[in-house]
């Protein structure tokens, strides 16, 4: 078979996506992809999806179009470890998220709060980021951590090679190659190249996520590849569920 991209990562109007599940399909056939529905399910997300039995619905809906059946979990959110196996077993994949960090006091700080207190600098959230995502990585099992730099809309205009340390790099990626977790590589916030290159040299799976919510935006996986390409991952082994299986059982015997 030809390969062709997997988007591990696009939403409809199950949450806050601006496209039907049938214009996704249509979307991905058009863009000649392979696209997933991955929508939000949490009780702390704009989303329909918040509780087993508006999950079980969502994935009949999902079952009847040529999609992958994706769901994107907060960490900080308690549904993920509500759900029954069997409703689990449903999906193709997982996707863990952190919209909300763990601050050294026990209190949260959202990823798109527009201000931030004095006393959160960059590098106390880099910090509490990176412990969050030590968290998610020993607690959830998931096949995929979205948008791995995603930080608050004030900490998007600092220069990510400062932002970041190389030792705050080395921890992200331990975590998910020790986990089995694949790094998205997002069209929608992309990561900086030095830290998709040490996660593809350190043998971490990429996957490519356009975190689609318009029309335009679904399928829009071209920057994501073109990083994956640089740092000289082979597209064939790049994340596709199908592939490469899922820690939700999907593809189990």
């Amino acid at each position: 078979m030809t390969w062709k991209p997997t988007d591990c990562h696009a939403h409809s109007t199950h949450s806050d996506g601006a496209l039907s599940v049938a214009e996704v399909a249509a979307r991905g056939q058009s863009l000649g992809i392979q696209v997933s529905v991955t929508d939000h399910i949490s009780l702390d997300a704009p989303t329909t999806l918040d509780s087993v039995a508006a999950v079980n619905a969502y994935l009949d809906d999902l079952e009847r179009y040529e999609v992958l059946r994706g769901g994107e979990f907060c960490w900080h959110d308690s549904l993920w470890r509500a759900l029954p196996a069997d409703v689990v077993r449903r999906f193709t994949h997982r996707i863990g998220s952190l919209h909300s960090i763990r601050l050294d006091d026990g209190s949260y700080c959202r990823a798109f709060t527009q201000l931030l207190p004095d006393s959160l600098t960059p590098e106390i959230y880099i910090e509490a980021h990176v412990t969050s995502l030590e968290s998610l990585a020993n607690e959830m099992p998931v096949d995929i951590f979205a948008h791995p730099t995603l930080v608050p809309p004030p900490l998007r205009l600092l220069d990510p090679h400062e932002l970041w340390s190389e030792a705050h790099e080395a921890r992200v990626v331990t975590a998910l190659r020790s986990a089995g977790i694949a790094f998205e590589v997002s069209s929608r916030y992309p990561p900086h190249e030095r830290l998709v290159q040490r996660a593809a040299h350190a043998g971490v799976r990429l996957s490519l996520g356009s975190d689609g919510h318009s029309r335009t935006q679904v399928g829009n996986v071209a920057p994501a590849l073109a990083l994956t390409r640089a740092a000289g991952v082979s597209d064939d082994a790049l994340y596709d569920p199908t592939r490469h299986g899922s820690r939700t059982g999907a593809f189990d015997a």
